[in-house]
């Protein structure tokens, strides 16, 4: 059975989620670090089907989600949307001074309640990304794959550019989107952040 690559459907949110928490230790599967499983993908996965559902696509083999590639094709406006309709109640559920579970549990919920600061350096690059991609779907071009049909929508819905960020802790997923063409826009200490123009 052969890998394949096909729109998001409503039903593949339990696997979103599965995925993300399974990918979110720079690739690895980051379930050790968690309480509560649900969190990583609460920020990385579901707003972004939520609110643009055609901006997501999903690879399967033998009908079973392993990846996926998401994002918004304005980050200013998903970033109101969030602020108006998705964080506020995850903000009740995952109080911003509770000290329980790990450094990144508590990271994220910091990263919640701070909400998505758009540095300057990304104006130029409205749209982003994430894309992750379970061991057992990892290798054969399925990331280029994936990265290709999401630009193409990108490209159909008249989008001039996208960023994403890729922590330093990663150096395959760095050299992946070196390969892909994208160029570095901004180097920290602990992330990388890259982009590419697109023409429409």
């Amino acid at each position: 059975m052969s890998f394949a690559i096909r729109p998001f459907h409503p039903g593949d949110i339990p696997a979103l989620y599965r995925i993300c928490l399974h990918t979110a230790d720079s690739g690895k599967d980051a379930t050790y670090f968690f309480d509560d499983p649900d969190l990583v993908g609460h920020i990385y996965a579901a707003p972004y089907v939520i609110f643009e559902p055609e901006l997501c696509f999903i690879l399967t083999k033998a009908e079973q989600p392993l990846g996926y590639i998401l994002g918004t094709k304005s980050s200013p406006v998903f970033s109101a949307w969030c602020e108006r309709e998705w964080f506020p109640v995850l903000r009740q559920r995952y109080p911003l001074h509770s000290k329980t579970g790990s450094a990144l549990q508590q990271r994220l919920v910091e990263l919640m309640h701070l909400g998505h600061q758009i540095h300057p350096d990304f104006d130029a690059y409205p749209a982003h990304l994430h894309i992750d991609i379970l061991p057992k779907g990892q290798g054969g071009g399925n990331g280029r794959k994936l990265m290709r049909k999401f630009l193409l929508k990108l490209g159909e819905l008249h989008v001039t550019a996208v960023h994403l960020q890729v922590g330093k802790s990663n150096p395959g997923a760095i050299k992946f989107y070196q390969h892909l063409g994208f160029h570095e826009i901004k180097n920290d200490e602990k992330s990388v952040a890259f982009g590419m123009h697109l023409s429409n």
